[in-house]
């Protein structure tokens, strides 16, 4: 971002996790509440980054794996007569999603538990800075206005 922006800046999506990675604006005068909700944003940006491009490379190889199997199961190859990738119909990648679905049902749940607790403490930490921000307002107002 330009040196002159007071944003937060959103990029283009990673090409493992699909996320939209956020470079978070710092303020010159960042209190140290509000540098505490920037590092949790941070940090739970991170952390879906993580989860998500490992779970993505999973799905990816276990998909791969799955096709590959069916297909030399059916006594064809990854590529038809023409060159073309072979695929399977919809209900047969049905049963691939449900399976990976199933197999990986505990690491959503637990992904989906951090994710709430992250997102707990930010919302927190939101409120705090937003009533600090407030009061800051106010006893400014209430100095300019005895003036």
């Amino acid at each position: 971002p330009p040196a002159h922006s007071r944003n937060d800046w959103i990029g283009p999506p990673d090409k493992h996790s699909n996320l939209r990675p956020v470079i978070f604006y710092v303020p010159p005068e960042e209190s140290p509440l509000e540098r505490r909700l920037r590092e949790a944003r941070q940090e739970a940006q991170a952390c879906d980054q993580r989860f998500w491009a490992r779970h993505n490379r999973a799905f990816c190889q276990e998909k791969e794996e799955f096709i590959y199997s069916r297909l030399k199961a059916k006594g064809l190859e990854m590529r038809d007569e023409t060159g073309q990738k072979a695929t399977l119909n919809a209900e047969e990648m049905a049963d691939f999603y449900k399976d990976f679905l199933s197999k990986n049902f505990r690491k959503h749940m637990q992904y989906n538990r951090d994710w709430y607790k992250r997102n707990f403490t930010i919302t927190f930490l939101m409120g705090q800075v937003a009533l600090a921000r407030a009061l800051r307002w106010l006893r400014w107002k209430k100095k300019n206005v005895g003036n």
